[in-house]
Protein backbone atom coordinates (compact mmCIF):
# COMPACT_ATOMS: atom_id res chain seq x y z
CA UNK A 1 0.00 0.00 0.00
CA UNK A 2 1.20 3.77 -0.88
CA UNK A 3 1.61 4.91 2.95
CA UNK A 4 3.92 7.95 3.60
CA UNK A 5 6.70 6.87 5.63
CA UNK A 6 5.83 3.26 4.74
CA UNK A 7 9.25 1.23 6.14
CA UNK A 8 8.24 -1.73 4.28
CA UNK A 9 11.55 -1.39 1.94
CA UNK A 10 13.81 -0.03 4.46
CA UNK A 11 12.67 -2.69 7.45
CA UNK A 12 15.61 -4.61 5.99
CA UNK A 13 18.35 -2.38 6.15
CA UNK A 14 16.90 -1.08 9.96
CA UNK A 15 17.39 -4.71 11.34
CA UNK A 16 20.72 -4.44 9.94
CA UNK A 17 21.72 -1.24 11.87
CA UNK A 18 20.07 -3.35 14.64
CA UNK A 19 21.99 -6.36 14.70
CA UNK A 20 25.72 -4.09 13.96
CA UNK A 21 24.36 -2.42 17.25
CA UNK A 22 24.02 -6.07 19.22
CA UNK A 23 19.65 -4.80 19.28
CA UNK A 24 18.01 -8.19 19.89
CA UNK A 25 15.48 -9.52 22.17
CA UNK A 26 12.25 -11.99 21.64
CA UNK A 27 9.32 -8.93 21.77
CA UNK A 28 9.28 -6.13 20.05
CA UNK A 29 6.54 -2.97 20.57
CA UNK A 30 5.37 -1.23 16.82
CA UNK A 31 4.78 2.02 18.49
CA UNK A 32 2.91 3.97 15.35
CA UNK A 33 1.90 0.51 13.40
CA UNK A 34 0.60 2.32 10.03
CA UNK A 35 0.60 -0.47 7.50
CA UNK A 36 1.81 -3.09 9.94
CA UNK A 37 5.01 -3.36 7.59
CA UNK A 38 7.66 -3.32 10.57
CA UNK A 39 5.75 -5.89 12.88
CA UNK A 40 5.24 -7.81 9.71
CA UNK A 41 8.86 -8.15 9.13
CA UNK A 42 9.94 -8.59 13.05
CA UNK A 43 6.64 -11.19 13.48
CA UNK A 44 8.29 -13.41 10.50
CA UNK A 45 11.83 -13.43 12.87
CA UNK A 46 10.02 -14.92 15.49
CA UNK A 47 9.46 -12.01 18.05
CA UNK A 48 6.28 -11.46 19.78
CA UNK A 49 4.67 -8.54 18.81
CA UNK A 50 2.79 -5.75 20.42
CA UNK A 51 1.12 -2.61 17.80
CA UNK A 52 -0.80 0.12 17.69
CA UNK A 53 -1.71 2.90 15.90
CA UNK A 54 -4.70 5.77 16.23
CA UNK A 55 -6.16 4.73 12.73
CA UNK A 56 -8.65 2.32 12.68
CA UNK A 57 -7.69 0.99 9.42
CA UNK A 58 -4.01 0.65 10.65
CA UNK A 59 -5.84 -1.46 13.50
CA UNK A 60 -7.43 -3.46 10.57
CA UNK A 61 -4.08 -4.06 9.13
CA UNK A 62 -2.49 -5.16 12.37
CA UNK A 63 -5.69 -8.04 13.19
CA UNK A 64 -5.08 -9.36 9.63
CA UNK A 65 -1.61 -9.30 9.84
CA UNK A 66 0.03 -9.59 13.15
CA UNK A 67 -2.69 -11.24 15.59
CA UNK A 68 -3.99 -13.65 13.53
CA UNK A 69 -1.93 -16.77 13.29
CA UNK A 70 -3.60 -19.16 11.14
CA UNK A 71 -4.93 -19.41 7.66
CA UNK A 72 -8.66 -18.66 7.57
CA UNK A 73 -11.09 -21.81 7.20
CA UNK A 74 -14.16 -20.49 6.89
CA UNK A 75 -15.87 -23.27 7.74
CA UNK A 76 -19.02 -21.57 8.82
CA UNK A 77 -18.92 -19.67 5.81
CA UNK A 78 -18.37 -21.83 2.82
CA UNK A 79 -21.60 -23.63 3.80
CA UNK A 80 -23.50 -21.34 3.17
CA UNK A 81 -22.50 -19.70 -0.21
CA UNK A 82 -21.62 -21.24 -3.78
CA UNK A 83 -18.25 -20.88 -5.46
CA UNK A 84 -17.86 -21.10 -9.23
CA UNK A 85 -16.51 -24.85 -9.74
CA UNK A 86 -13.49 -23.04 -11.28
CA UNK A 87 -12.42 -22.09 -7.92
CA UNK A 88 -12.67 -25.18 -5.78
CA UNK A 89 -9.21 -25.98 -5.06
CA UNK A 90 -7.94 -22.61 -4.17
CA UNK A 91 -7.46 -21.63 -0.41
CA UNK A 92 -10.56 -20.94 1.83
CA UNK A 93 -9.74 -17.43 2.07
CA UNK A 94 -9.29 -17.48 -2.02
CA UNK A 95 -12.88 -19.03 -2.58
CA UNK A 96 -14.54 -16.35 -0.43
CA UNK A 97 -12.67 -13.63 -2.03
CA UNK A 98 -13.64 -14.48 -5.20
CA UNK A 99 -17.62 -15.02 -4.31
CA UNK A 100 -17.09 -11.23 -2.98
CA UNK A 101 -15.82 -10.46 -6.74
CA UNK A 102 -19.04 -11.81 -8.21
CA UNK A 103 -21.79 -10.18 -6.16
CA UNK A 104 -24.04 -7.32 -7.60
CA UNK A 105 -23.02 -3.86 -7.17
CA UNK A 106 -24.61 -1.70 -4.37
CA UNK A 107 -25.30 1.98 -4.41
CA UNK A 108 -24.14 2.49 -1.02
CA UNK A 109 -21.94 5.28 1.60
CA UNK A 110 -18.92 5.20 -0.65
CA UNK A 111 -20.33 5.03 -4.04
CA UNK A 112 -22.75 8.39 -3.24
CA UNK A 113 -20.12 10.29 -1.30
CA UNK A 114 -16.90 9.82 -3.66
CA UNK A 115 -17.91 8.74 -6.98
CA UNK A 116 -18.84 11.35 -9.99
CA UNK A 117 -22.50 10.25 -10.07
CA UNK A 118 -22.99 9.70 -6.73
CA UNK A 119 -21.58 13.32 -6.35
CA UNK A 120 -22.85 14.85 -9.48
CA UNK A 121 -24.85 17.20 -7.02
CA UNK A 122 -22.26 19.21 -6.24
CA UNK A 123 -20.09 22.22 -7.60
CA UNK A 124 -16.93 19.95 -7.68
CA UNK A 125 -17.59 15.88 -8.33
CA UNK A 126 -15.68 13.58 -6.18
CA UNK A 127 -13.49 11.64 -8.50
CA UNK A 128 -11.82 9.06 -6.16
CA UNK A 129 -13.83 5.93 -7.58
CA UNK A 130 -15.19 5.20 -10.94
CA UNK A 131 -19.27 4.41 -10.29
CA UNK A 132 -18.53 1.15 -10.97
CA UNK A 133 -16.09 0.87 -8.16
CA UNK A 134 -17.56 2.57 -5.90
CA UNK A 135 -20.22 0.24 -6.25
CA UNK A 136 -18.21 -2.83 -5.88
CA UNK A 137 -16.15 -1.58 -2.64
CA UNK A 138 -19.90 -0.75 -0.92
CA UNK A 139 -21.08 -4.50 -2.03
CA UNK A 140 -18.03 -6.06 -0.68
CA UNK A 141 -18.07 -4.41 2.45
CA UNK A 142 -22.12 -4.56 3.40
CA UNK A 143 -21.73 -8.26 2.69
CA UNK A 144 -18.58 -8.71 4.92
CA UNK A 145 -20.25 -7.00 7.36
CA UNK A 146 -23.93 -9.03 7.38
CA UNK A 147 -21.35 -12.23 7.75
CA UNK A 148 -20.05 -10.51 10.67
CA UNK A 149 -23.55 -10.08 12.23
CA UNK A 150 -24.49 -13.47 11.39
CA UNK A 151 -21.65 -14.95 13.04
CA UNK A 152 -20.94 -16.75 9.65
CA UNK A 153 -17.43 -15.43 10.17
CA UNK A 154 -14.74 -15.23 13.52
CA UNK A 155 -13.02 -12.50 14.33
CA UNK A 156 -10.14 -13.08 13.01
CA UNK A 157 -11.79 -14.30 9.55
CA UNK A 158 -14.17 -10.41 9.57
CA UNK A 159 -10.44 -8.71 9.98
CA UNK A 160 -8.94 -10.64 7.40
CA UNK A 161 -11.74 -9.74 4.67
CA UNK A 162 -11.71 -6.27 5.51
CA UNK A 163 -8.09 -6.45 5.37
CA UNK A 164 -8.25 -7.56 2.10
CA UNK A 165 -10.47 -4.75 0.60
CA UNK A 166 -8.29 -2.03 2.20
CA UNK A 167 -5.29 -3.44 0.84
CA UNK A 168 -7.05 -3.43 -2.40
CA UNK A 169 -8.80 0.18 -3.11
CA UNK A 170 -5.63 1.89 -3.61
CA UNK A 171 -4.69 0.28 -6.64
CA UNK A 172 -7.81 1.93 -7.63
CA UNK A 173 -7.95 4.86 -6.24
CA UNK A 174 -7.65 7.59 -8.22
CA UNK A 175 -5.24 9.72 -6.08
CA UNK A 176 -1.30 10.82 -6.38
CA UNK A 177 -0.32 8.86 -3.29
CA UNK A 178 -2.81 10.51 -0.87
CA UNK A 179 -6.49 10.66 0.09
CA UNK A 180 -6.03 14.43 0.96
CA UNK A 181 -7.07 15.00 -2.56
CA UNK A 182 -8.61 13.22 -5.96
CA UNK A 183 -7.19 13.79 -9.65
CA UNK A 184 -9.63 16.13 -11.61
CA UNK A 185 -8.73 13.64 -14.57
CA UNK A 186 -8.75 9.79 -14.32
CA UNK A 187 -5.62 7.64 -14.08
CA UNK A 188 -5.03 4.90 -16.12
CA UNK A 189 -5.05 2.03 -13.29
CA UNK A 190 -8.54 3.92 -11.59
CA UNK A 191 -10.29 2.80 -14.66
CA UNK A 192 -9.91 -0.50 -14.19
CA UNK A 193 -12.42 -2.95 -12.39
CA UNK A 194 -11.87 -3.57 -8.73
CA UNK A 195 -10.86 -7.34 -8.15
CA UNK A 196 -10.85 -8.02 -4.73
CA UNK A 197 -7.15 -9.47 -3.59
CA UNK A 198 -6.66 -12.14 -0.92
CA UNK A 199 -3.99 -10.99 2.40
CA UNK A 200 -0.84 -13.58 2.94
CA UNK A 201 -0.95 -15.02 6.41
CA UNK A 202 2.01 -15.11 8.89
CA UNK A 203 2.15 -17.39 11.51
CA UNK A 204 4.71 -17.36 14.29
CA UNK A 205 2.84 -19.30 17.03
CA UNK A 206 3.15 -15.96 19.87
CA UNK A 207 0.35 -14.53 21.37
CA UNK A 208 0.67 -11.41 19.06
CA UNK A 209 -1.70 -8.21 20.15
CA UNK A 210 -2.74 -4.88 18.61
CA UNK A 211 -4.37 -1.88 19.75
CA UNK A 212 -6.54 1.22 18.08
CA UNK A 213 -5.44 4.05 20.96
CA UNK A 214 -2.66 6.45 21.08
CA UNK A 215 0.11 4.31 21.80
CA UNK A 216 1.55 6.85 24.39
CA UNK A 217 -1.46 5.69 26.81
CA UNK A 218 0.52 1.87 26.63
CA UNK A 219 3.76 2.88 27.48
CA UNK A 220 3.63 2.23 31.03
CA UNK A 221 1.63 -0.95 30.66
CA UNK A 222 3.48 -2.55 27.42
CA UNK A 223 7.04 -4.41 28.60
CA UNK A 224 9.40 -5.45 25.13
CA UNK A 225 12.82 -5.61 24.63
CA UNK A 226 12.62 -3.35 21.81
CA UNK A 227 10.76 -0.17 21.18
CA UNK A 228 10.07 0.89 17.59
CA UNK A 229 9.07 4.55 16.76
CA UNK A 230 7.88 5.78 13.99
CA UNK A 231 5.90 9.00 14.55
CA UNK A 232 5.20 11.63 11.72
CA UNK A 233 8.49 13.58 10.65
CA UNK A 234 5.81 16.69 9.64
CA UNK A 235 2.87 19.25 10.63
CA UNK A 236 0.41 17.17 8.20
CA UNK A 237 -1.66 14.80 10.18
CA UNK A 238 -2.04 11.05 8.88
CA UNK A 239 -5.97 10.77 9.24
CA UNK A 240 -6.76 13.28 6.86
CA UNK A 241 -4.70 12.10 4.24
CA UNK A 242 -6.37 8.66 4.61
CA UNK A 243 -9.49 9.38 5.51
CA UNK A 244 -11.19 7.50 3.33
CA UNK A 245 -9.31 4.30 4.16
CA UNK A 246 -10.74 4.91 7.16
CA UNK A 247 -14.29 5.59 5.97
CA UNK A 248 -14.22 1.92 4.22
CA UNK A 249 -12.45 0.31 7.41
CA UNK A 250 -15.13 1.72 9.93
CA UNK A 251 -17.95 1.94 7.81
CA UNK A 252 -20.06 4.27 9.83
CA UNK A 253 -21.18 6.43 7.32
CA UNK A 254 -19.92 9.31 8.74
CA UNK A 255 -20.76 13.23 8.56
CA UNK A 256 -17.93 14.31 6.17
CA UNK A 257 -17.54 17.91 4.34
CA UNK A 258 -15.36 19.77 2.22
CA UNK A 259 -13.89 18.99 -1.64
CA UNK A 260 -12.59 15.90 -0.24
CA UNK A 261 -15.79 14.75 1.40
CA UNK A 262 -13.51 14.70 4.78
CA UNK A 263 -14.44 12.85 7.92
CA UNK A 264 -14.19 14.32 11.67
CA UNK A 265 -10.20 13.49 13.00
CA UNK A 266 -10.31 15.70 16.08
CA UNK A 267 -9.83 12.76 17.98
CA UNK A 268 -6.72 11.05 15.68
CA UNK A 269 -4.25 13.90 16.34
CA UNK A 270 -0.90 13.05 16.74
CA UNK A 271 1.64 15.33 19.28
CA UNK A 272 4.53 14.47 16.28
CA UNK A 273 2.58 16.57 14.16
CA UNK A 274 3.46 19.75 16.30
CA UNK A 275 7.11 21.01 17.01
CA UNK A 276 5.77 22.38 20.16
CA UNK A 277 4.75 18.82 21.58
CA UNK A 278 6.55 16.06 19.94
CA UNK A 279 10.11 16.51 21.78
CA UNK A 280 7.85 16.36 24.76
CA UNK A 281 5.62 13.36 23.75
CA UNK A 282 9.13 11.88 23.32
CA UNK A 283 10.50 12.83 26.59
CA UNK A 284 7.22 11.44 27.90
CA UNK A 285 7.36 8.05 25.70
CA UNK A 286 11.80 7.57 26.72
CA UNK A 287 11.00 8.29 30.41
CA UNK A 288 8.55 5.05 30.85
CA UNK A 289 9.53 2.76 28.00
CA UNK A 290 9.72 -0.55 29.83
CA UNK A 291 12.57 -1.82 27.67
CA UNK A 292 16.05 -2.66 26.92
CA UNK A 293 16.42 -0.38 23.83
CA UNK A 294 14.46 2.22 21.96
CA UNK A 295 14.76 2.65 18.09
CA UNK A 296 13.47 6.20 16.55
CA UNK A 297 13.10 6.35 12.95
CA UNK A 298 13.05 9.71 11.74
CA UNK A 299 14.38 11.64 8.89
CA UNK A 300 16.21 14.96 7.91
CA UNK A 301 13.88 16.76 7.25
CA UNK A 302 11.49 16.51 10.29
CA UNK A 303 10.76 19.04 12.78
CA UNK A 304 12.57 17.72 16.00
CA UNK A 305 15.97 19.30 15.20
CA UNK A 306 18.87 16.42 15.64
CA UNK A 307 20.45 18.06 18.40
CA UNK A 308 17.11 18.20 20.42
CA UNK A 309 16.12 15.03 19.86
CA UNK A 310 19.64 12.95 20.97
CA UNK A 311 19.78 15.73 24.45
CA UNK A 312 16.10 14.23 24.95
CA UNK A 313 17.16 10.69 24.26
CA UNK A 314 20.31 10.94 26.29
CA UNK A 315 18.58 12.14 30.16
CA UNK A 316 17.24 8.18 29.99
CA UNK A 317 20.25 6.31 28.78
CA UNK A 318 23.28 5.78 26.05
CA UNK A 319 22.32 6.99 22.80
CA UNK A 320 23.48 6.31 18.79
CA UNK A 321 22.36 7.61 15.52
CA UNK A 322 23.06 5.90 12.80
CA UNK A 323 21.62 7.40 9.07
CA UNK A 324 21.48 5.94 5.71
CA UNK A 325 19.58 7.30 2.33
CA UNK A 326 16.67 6.22 0.58
CA UNK A 327 14.39 7.90 -2.05
CA UNK A 328 11.86 10.36 -1.23
CA UNK A 329 8.30 9.18 -1.17
CA UNK A 330 6.85 11.27 -4.27
CA UNK A 331 3.78 13.14 -2.16
CA UNK A 332 6.62 14.26 -0.09
CA UNK A 333 8.55 16.06 -3.37
CA UNK A 334 6.75 20.01 -3.18
CA UNK A 335 7.86 23.32 -1.80
CA UNK A 336 11.77 24.60 -1.57
CA UNK A 337 13.43 20.52 -1.67
CA UNK A 338 10.93 19.48 -4.02
CA UNK A 339 13.75 18.55 -6.88
CA UNK A 340 15.78 16.66 -4.26
CA UNK A 341 15.23 12.72 -4.84
CA UNK A 342 16.38 11.74 -1.42
CA UNK A 343 16.52 11.70 2.75
CA UNK A 344 18.18 10.36 4.81
CA UNK A 345 16.91 7.57 7.39
CA UNK A 346 18.22 8.37 11.26
CA UNK A 347 17.96 5.96 13.55
CA UNK A 348 18.45 6.91 16.81
CA UNK A 349 18.96 3.94 19.81
CA UNK A 350 18.41 4.70 22.85
CA UNK A 351 19.67 1.69 25.40
CA UNK A 352 18.33 2.23 28.88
Amino acid sequence: MRFIGNKENLVNKIHQVMQSKNIQGNSFFDFFAGTASVGKYFKKLGYQIFSSDLLHFSYVLQQAYIVNNEEPKFSKLLNKISIKSGFLFSSPLLLVVEYLNQIDPVEGFIYKNYTPAGTSGLKQARMYFTNENGKRIDAIRQQIEIWRKEKLVTQNEYFILVACLIETAPFYANITGVYGAFQKKWDVRALKPLKLRGVPQIVNKKENYAFNVNSVDLVDKIKADIYYLDPPYNQRQYAPNYHLLETISKYDNPKIKGVTGLRDYSNQKSNFCNPESALGELSKIAKKANCGALILSYNTEGIMPQKKIISTLAQYGQVELSEFEYPRFKSNNNGASKTKKHVKEQLYILKK
